[in-house]
């Protein structure tokens, strides 16, 4: 067992694990943060998705020993951003709905999106939306969503349409 230190929501943190243990479950188990779902565990399907160091990234796919010094920000730390509020808002004002078990790996790479650049390209919106697989929505109507969101931040930011 290796004892590692990383930023976590915002708050310091360390956990003494296996060096191979992989994100999503030392998420789960040692934090009790149950919005990061253990999917395909292959990094294909995004529902497991968090930011990590600043990229929307799979958790399944981080082993512990990478944590140490990084920062990591799941659902549970992103819905209290202004920025959630802006892909919540965006999505409702798009009507993508979803199952429950995906919102989160939607919202994290839409957050993700949205928190890397001011204003994301065509191209960079679709690249994010291609990131999350779901039997609920397609690509296409995720990309809408993201773009949905994109403009209230906007609106947000600047107190005006996009």
């Amino acid at each position: 067992m290796t004892r590692t230190s990383f930023i976590l929501n915002g708050e310091d943190v360390s956990i003494r694990r296996e060096p191979w243990a992989r994100l999503v479950d030392v998420l789960r188990s040692d934090f009790g943060l149950m919005g990061t779902k253990p999917g395909c565990l292959a990094g294909k399907c995004g529902l497991c998705a968090v930011i990590f160091n600043g990229r929307v990234s799979h958790s399944c796919l981080i082993p512990a020993f990478r944590l140490q010094g990084s920062e990591v920000i799941t659902i549970e730390g992103f819905s209290l951003t202004d920025e959630h509020q802006d892909v919540a808002g965006g999505f409702a004002e798009a009507g993508l709905g979803g199952c429950g078990y995906c919102d989160a790996g939607r919202a994290m790479a839409a957050g993700a999106l949205l928190l890397g650049s001011r204003r994301p390209s065509r191209e960079d919106i679709l690249r994010a939306a291609d990131a999350v697989r779901c039997r609920c929505a397609d690509p296409g109507s995720l990309a809408g969503g993201m773009e949905k969101a994109v403009e209230a931040r906007m609106r947000r930011i600047y107190d005006r349409p996009s």
